[in-house]
């Protein structure tokens, strides 16, 4: 438990950019030794909270008092020196230097990197982050590589320590292992300011949480006192409904078939997927779980048509070879494809909405006539997808980087959902996204797959999974386990085998859909 010693203090923090206040006279007090929660739904003002403490945003007016005194965070050199550190949810390492070298070059005093891999390794030990200095980045796991972001912001010896989505991209396993170094952390005197989703989590790790909405903090209370639900109601603002997921029902056509499917990677850094075979049936939901860099973005290229199989009839669409078909003439045949990556993926940032419908429609709906674009179509589709899944935007046709995270993904799940796909491969469907827009996704593609669709959800959340799908599979070094029946599944066996330490028998469970 923390002290009542007050660390850190916002005091009316606010900041605005043109006419949306993100963060509208923001009260926060942080104590000495506590994991504090920061919560709220996507564009509620957690991101543009934390930037300010760290010194990436100023603030247009309020104050920062640290250990009570004022202070003016300039910069994050600023912020590290005073005794703050950051680990933000997108990593920033170079895949081909050693751990040691990230490290050093993420350091504010230069240093030979022969010393920083001792200190490293000492750290590391010292915390539980186990890390072979001189191996090269791209060789470890999505957890490894958040294991250096979290050595390289210890070894700067903060007294508070911000962590932006931590366990977004872990196994259960690897959450479990950063939850006891960060209540060693607490021990030991740091505090800790905690962004998350993951309600659960945060009701079992952190002793306070402020929640914010539409930029002004509506509550502070105790998340072990609350249940997710009730949280979730705070930062809502209104009742989230659960999900409705009846069983799919048995005997469906198998829509999505996948056989042999073995494709050598076209970057250096990326997985062999090898001998990848299942099959997905109108009515039903299948999971592939696994940890980030197992073949998750190489199986979604082959699904999509972004890279071509090496045989048709490795892919098929309702019964036709389709693995060298293009991502247009797949989309023809009924498929759609939501990549996981928001931004420069799924949409180009700066363009409109309306540009960004069409990279999708284009190939099926009736936007283009006679090689000219039908603005007005456009638009009502635009219209549509908006109102449909509740994309809250400054406008009506604004860029796509103007929306917050959350909209952004209902939009590019949306701009497919409506059009009711027979086969709808998803990768990551809702990572970063809050509860609210979480359970809409969720139950949108429940709805389309009891629709009749196939629905195949690539995800690193199991949680997510084990409630929404009705088989799943584990992709682990380019190899997929044949995929199990949900509701017999293990939870803790699924999460060592996503972390390559266990693997189910070969032999599959599809008579469990019948």
């Amino acid at each position: 438990m923390g002290d009542d010693t007050t660390l850190l203090q916002a005091i009316a923090l606010t900041k605005s950019f043109g006419s949306v206040t993100a963060c509208d006279a923001v009260d926060l007090d942080v104590r000495a030794a506590e994991i504090h929660a920061v919560l709220g739904e996507n564009g509620a003002g957690k991101s543009t909270l934390v930037k300010m403490i760290y010194g990436l945003l100023q603030p247009d007016a309020g104050e920062l008092r640290w250990h009570d005194a004022p202070v003016t965070i300039a910069g994050p050199a600023q912020a590290r020196a005073l005794g703050i550190a950051m680990v933000s949810q997108h990593f920033s390492l170079f895949d081909n230097l050693t751990v040691a070298e990230n490290v050093a070059l993420g350091l504010d005093v230069a240093a030979r990197v022969q010393g920083i891999g001792a200190r490293v390794a000492e750290v590391s030990r010292a915390y539980g982050l186990a890390l072979e200095p001189h191996r090269e980045v791209w060789r470890l796991s999505v957890g490894e590589r958040q294991r250096i972001e979290i050595v390289r912001a210890l070894m700067q010896k903060p007294q508070l320590l911000i962590l932006d989505e931590p366990t977004s991209v872990l196994t259960p396993h690897e959450a479990e292992q950063l939850f006891a170094t960060l209540r060693v952390l607490r021990q030991q005197g740091c505090a800790l300011l905690y962004i998350s989703h993951k309600l659960d989590e945060v009701r079992s790790l952190c002793e306070r949480a402020t929640i914010l909405r539409a930029g002004k903090v509506v509550a502070t209370c105790d998340p072990r006192n609350e249940t997710a639900m009730s949280l979730a109601d705070l930062m809502m603002g209104r009742a989230i409904a659960p999900l409705r997921a009846d069983a799919a029902a048995a005997g469906g056509a198998r829509r999505l078939a996948v056989s042999g499917l073995t494709l050598a990677p076209d970057d250096p850094h990326g997985v062999f997927l090898k001998d990848v075979t299942f099959d997905v049936a109108g009515g039903e939901i299948v999971g592939i779980a696994g940890v980030a860099g197992n073949g998750q973005s190489e199986l979604f290229a082959a699904l999509s048509g972004e890279r071509l199989a090496p045989e048709a009839g490795m892919i098929r669409l309702d019964g036709r070879a389709c693995g060298q078909l293009s991502i247009s003439q797949r989309r023809r045949l009924g498929a759609a494809f939501v990549p996981e990556e928001r931004l420069g993926h799924a949409v180009a940032s700066r363009f409109l909405l309306s540009d960004n419908l069409l990279i999708t429609t284009h190939a099926t709906q009736p936007v283009v006539r006679h090689g000219l674009i039908d603005r007005t179509t456009v638009l009502r589709e635009l219209d549509h997808v908006c109102t449909a899944f509740d994309v809250r935007k400054p406008g009506r046709d604004p860029p796509a980087a103007s929306l917050s995270g959350g909209n952004l993904q209902k939009f590019v799940i949306g701009r497919d959902l409506v059009h009711a796909p027979g086969v709808l491969v998803v990768n990551q469907p809702t990572w970063g996204v809050d509860a609210g827009a979480t359970m809409m996704i969720r139950q949108a593609l429940i709805d389309l797959a009891r629709a009749g669709s196939a629905v195949l959800v690539i995800s690193q959340d199991l949680d997510e999974l084990l409630e929404m799908t009705d088989r799943i599979a584990v992709l682990a070094r380019g190899r997929l386990a044949a995929p199990q029946a949900t509701r017999r599944s293990d939870r803790a066996e699924i999460g060592l085998m996503m972390a390559g330490i266990a693997r189910r028998p070969e032999e599959g469970d599809d008579a469990a859909r019948a």
